[in-house]
């Protein structure tokens, strides 16, 4: 374990818990606080944080529930 982590607490929805659990499974992670930290740090290094962030996404509009498998 590289580093120090610190326990942090946040709010997110339903949906995207479902999916960091997915993601666990699915690649055999230890945990879904070790997806998140992995999807960080490829937002950190790799991602084009404009197209991240400036790229509107509504998952949840209209007749839409969220992330589904």
């Amino acid at each position: 374990m590289a580093g120090t982590k610190e326990k942090v607490e946040f709010e997110i929805q339903s949906d995207l818990i479902n999916m960091l659990e997915h993601i666990k499974d699915k690649f055999d992670l230890p945990s879904t606080d070790k997806v998140l930290r992995c999807m960080l740090d490829y937002v950190a290094t790799d991602g084009d944080w404009d197209e991240i962030f400036d790229v509107r996404r509504c998952i949840r509009c209209g007749s839409k529930t969220g992330w589904e498998v």
